[in-house]
């Protein structure tokens, strides 16, 4: 298991409060020697901000954001989120471009729900239509691993894009790259039973450790220490594939009928561990991410069906996704409603990271050079555009399903 990030939550302020960050950079650098002394890698150091229309006014960016960044970049920070854009904040989209031109290390959100269950058709068509846009800005569409669209999630997630902070004081959370976990966990398993005991226990064994040194630096520096994000993330590395894990279960590929019973099986799991938590904690099935799902894909036993319907029993979303590169803005739109319904209707955080690969057609494999990537297929987006009352710009509520009683009259 690795540490993917030491993400710091904090409002850097504009102008930026340099004497902020440099306090912060001495935090972020003690942590990670801390976690290191304890046998952990520490991939790298991040920092999310509280969502940039609170305190970047729309006409200082993209300098603005970009400035933070390279402050941020200068204290060891080596990646920013600036936070979502809120449904009521359209100004702030036409500025995304240039921001993520301007500096790699800026990540930017959007969120396409609000307050109260509402689902705003307006921001989830400004979304798709942006997504379209970043996937012609980088060669391989690569400015969509720094976009994401939010569904019904709060802030503190300490995994990018879609981490932000609460409020302008400091804090910290911890993102694990943990599908070895699982991984390992299952394979030695003689039944599902010991599969979730070998789970439960691997995970007390590390946030007892992680929590023990969180909690310390948390005391010295006086900032809240926000949890763990168990959500077991993978890596093209051997050995971190969360695919490769739920087949260890008995799925003869990830995709098939049964995988959405190993989904559920796995957060099953999660759920029943103890720790302080953060962010997700469920499943993360990022496309591009995953040797194994890269595979699966290329087998074609992989839609963005299969995710939507796994996401519906844990999970973050449609993570790093590579689609054609002419998926139009209609198309993907018609997704994120989806994917923005099932985040209301079942109470639970959804994102959507999707990839238009330029050039590419459904079937054909991609060619990423990143050491973060395991190239896959790009796999097919069956959407039409869509007509009459969806496509309007009307905010609508979709309320989580009610509980009701078992007290109905028996026939």
């Amino acid at each position: 298991m690795k540490i993917r990030a030491v993400t710091c939550f904090c409002q850097p302020g504009w102008p930026v409060n340099r004497l902020l960050l440099e306090q912060l950079g001495i935090f972020g650098r003690h942590a990670q020697a801390e976690f290191q002394k304890a046998g952990y890698e520490v991939q790298g150091l991040r920092l999310a901000t509280t969502p940039l229309g609170d305190w970047l006014p729309a006409e200082a960016l993209p300098d603005a954001a970009t400035q933070v960044s390279i402050e941020a970049h200068s204290q060891g920070f080596e990646f920013t989120s600036f936070g979502p854009i809120q449904p009521n904040q359209a100004e702030y989209y036409a500025a995304v471009p240039a921001i993520l031109a301007q500096n790699s290390g800026s990540f930017i959100t959007a969120s396409i729900t609000g307050s109260g269950s509402q689902l705003s058709l307006a921001a989830a068509r400004a979304a798709s239509e942006l997504i379209v846009t970043l996937s012609r800005l980088e060669a391989n569409g690569f400015a969509n691993l720094r976009f994401a669209a939010l569904a019904n999630l709060g802030p503190l997630a300490p995994f990018f894009p879609a981490a932000y902070a609460a409020e302008p004081r400091p804090a910290f959370g911890l993102a694990l790259q943990s599908a070895d976990l699982a991984l390992k966990a299952f394979q030695e398993a003689s039944s599902l039973q010991t599969a979730k005991q070998n789970l439960v226990a691997a995970i007390h064994e590390e946030a007892g450790k992680l929590q023990a040194i969180a909690q310390k630096l948390s005391k010295i520096y006086r900032y809240p220490f926000t949890g763990l994000d168990f959500t077991l993330a993978p890596h093209p590395q051997p050995g971190y594939s969360i695919a490769k894990a739920l087949e260890a279960l008995g799925l003869p590929v990830f995709g098939l009928h049964g995988s959405t019973f190993a989904s559920a099986f796995l957060t099953s799991c999660l759920d029943a561990a103890s720790f302080q938590r953060c962010g997700f904690n469920g499943l993360m099935l990022p496309v591009l991410e995953d040797a194994g799902l890269a595979a699966a894909s290329s087998k074609g036993s992989l839609s963005t069906y299969n995710f939507l319907l796994n996401s519906a029993v844990c999970g973050t979303g449609l993570d790093v996704v590579p689609l054609p590169g002419d998926t139009s803005p209609q198309a993907i739109y018609a997704l994120l409603l989806d994917l923005a319904a099932l985040a209301l209707r079942l109470n639970k955080p959804l994102t959507a990271r999707l990839m238009p690969i330029p050039g590419k057609a459904a079937g054909d494999l991609t060619d990423f050079d990143f050491d973060y990537f395991a190239n896959s297929t790009i796999m097919p987006l069956d959407a039409k555009p869509l007509t009459n009352l969806l496509n309007t710009n009307e905010t609508v509520s979709i309320h989580s399903r009610p509980s009701f009683s078992d007290d109905r009259n028996q026939e």
